[in-house]
């Protein structure tokens, strides 16, 4: 097979009238030749951190998306699943992938549970990760969440890295706003990458440190902005991800979208194709090609170099989409899950109080960070109630593995006015968490969840909707297309009830992320994430 274009050779920085000749699988030529095709052949997109799970996709299904926007890879932490079912879930996350040409790449997540403070469906200690990283299939050591356990010596944190080292497989971290003594020890702990960071001061003292950067830009959390005028100087050390992208939005685009982004604002277009396109294989040591001959023929066509309209995907050769078909199929599924909690009464979620003032989490729009405020309370009949006026909403997480009491908080900026809006795609534990002006709303809410074993709900005064996600309680046994569609009619009502944050759902499946500052809700508490510790609701 021979395939003519404009070749973007980015390590030279070169762009020529060619042909590639492929055959098994491999590029076995490249060559100047003169014709009259226009568009562009480069190296294919890599997200170099996400969480497959969080597409609501299992891995089949995202894969027959991502190609239409030119992705061929990923770097894939399987943390969701692996909360929830444990080793068994990451086989079932790299198993379903391997029923696809997309050349997905697993890691073995380091935080299952992610903290002692909540309640997850399964454990990995050590020794699993051990068992997970002998496996050729896993590529790394996913992001290491603990930071505090790397600050101070847990041991076994520090027997998962040695691990790593000793299988000579990298070490992803996580270490929002860490910075200075604390930053240096995590990095000399052997950790390699952040895409955590939120400030362009963070980024810069990470990259000026060795670390490599990696930008994100997913469904809620939005750092492109704060991070990409690092690029022009620091290309050869930063990649691009969404770390979580939801379905609506991986429709749209992927990382052709970042690259659009970064050209629009002036970086030149070789130093955000290396980013995009060659840093990941090299970090990671991937098996994906990057347009050199004996490579894997792992390559795109797109129209242009400003927007990145896909043409054609091929990987190993294979015309994984044309232009206005995926060719990648779905795929049959054995659905599997761990979710054993019953409905819930409108009692549960009662909150019997004196207090004239209550700790409250500032959620924040495009960040995974909150800030804790005080606030007056509001007190109906001997009850803490949501102030609607004063956009202070009741919040819970509810225990899916067991039976225990809900746990109960406040919330700012969610902006509800009516009804209530509820996920079991709530990380990291994947616990139930539900948001909404009333306890009858929010038990609705949390009870269709429970009914269906996982998924995302709205409830108004009037109706209530819920897009079922019976894989793992996280992810939908349906197409891609189907799953979009749905998401976004609960997205819109969402925004019917009041919320006018960009993405609701996914905003608020991270407001029980203990991992993230300051203030979040576990099933066990409020929690403050600065210091590791609950705190108390009431003042």
């Amino acid at each position: 097979m021979r395939i003519q274009g404009q070749i973007v050779d980015i390590r030279n920085k070169h762009i020529y009238k060619g042909e590639i000749t492929l055959d098994q699988g491999k590029i076995v030529s490249i060559v100047e030749k003169d014709h009259n095709v226009n568009h562009f052949i480069l190296p294919g997109f890599i997200d170099a951190h996400i969480h497959i799970e969080s597409s609501m996709l299992v891995p089949s299904e995202f894969a027959r998306l991502a190609v239409t926007h030119g992705t061929v890879a990923t770097v894939s932490d399987p943390h969701e699943i692996a909360n929830v079912l444990g080793v068994k879930g990451v086989e079932f996350m790299v198993e379903n992938g391997k029923k696809t040409p997309f050349k997905f790449n697993f890691g073995a997540p380091s935080c299952v549970p992610a903290t002692n403070f909540e309640s997850a469906g399964a454990v990995i200690d050590a020794q699993g990760i051990k068992t997970l990283l002998e496996n050729p299939d896993i590529k790394y050591l996913a992001e290491m969440m603990n930071y505090p356990g790397v600050l101070f010596d847990d041991e076994e944190v520090l027997k998962k890295i040695d691990w790593a080292k000793h299988y000579n497989k990298p070490i992803d971290g996580h270490a929002p706003g860490l910075r200075g003594d604390s930053l240096t020890k995590y990095i000399n702990a052997g950790i390699s990458t952040d895409h955590e960071c939120f400030s362009y001061e963070e980024g810069l003292e990470k990259l000026q440190k060795g670390m490599k950067v990696i930008i994100r830009e997913g469904s809620a959390a939005k750092n492109f902005e704060a991070l990409i005028d690092l690029l022009p100087e620091h290309f050869e050390n930063m990649m691009f991800c969404s770390d979580d992208k939801h379905p609506d939005d991986l429709i749209l685009h992927h990382i052709n979208k970042l690259c659009a982004r970064a050209v629009a604002k002036g970086v030149n277009v070789f130093k955000v194709l290396q980013a995009a396109c060659l840093n990941p294989v090299k970090n990671y040591k991937l098996d994906v090609g990057t347009l050199n001959i004996g490579d894997p023929a792992d390559f795109i066509v797109v129209e242009d170099l400003i927007n990145f309209k896909t043409l054609q995907t091929y990987i190993e050769g294979h015309l994984v989409y044309d232009g206005k078909t995926s060719k990648i199929n779905s795929v049959p599924l054995d659905v599997l899950n761990n979710f054993n909690t019953s409905k819930k009464n409108e009692s549960d979620f009662s909150f019997k109080s004196k207090a004239k003032q209550i700790r409250v989490i500032e959620a924040l729009e495009g960040q995974l960070v909150t800030n804790e405020i005080i606030a007056d309370s509001l007190i109906k009949d001997g009850y803490l109630v949501s102030n609607i006026d004063m956009d202070i909403l009741k919040m819970t997480v509810v225990n899916r593995y067991s039976d225990q009491k809900p746990s109960i908080a406040f919330i700012k900026n969610f902006g509800l006015k009516e009804g209530a809006i509820a996920s079991s795609v709530g990380h990291d534990s994947h616990n139930i968490i539900a948001i909404g002006v009333s306890d009858e709303a929010i038990c609705k809410a949390v009870n269709l969840i429970i009914e269906h074993k996982g998924g995302v709900s709205a409830v108004s005064e009037s109706q209530s909707y819920i897009l079922p996600l019976p894989v793992a309680g996280i992810m939908s046994d349906k197409s891609g297309e189907r799953v979009s569609k749905d998401y976004s009619k609960l997205d819109a009502m969402a925004k019917q009830l009041g919320s006018n944050l960009n993405a609701p759902f996914m905003t608020l499946s991270f407001m029980a992320l203990l991992v993230i500052p300051s203030l979040k809700l576990s099933d066990k508490g409020l929690f403050n994430a600065d210091n590791f510790k609950f705190v108390n609701l009431e003042l």
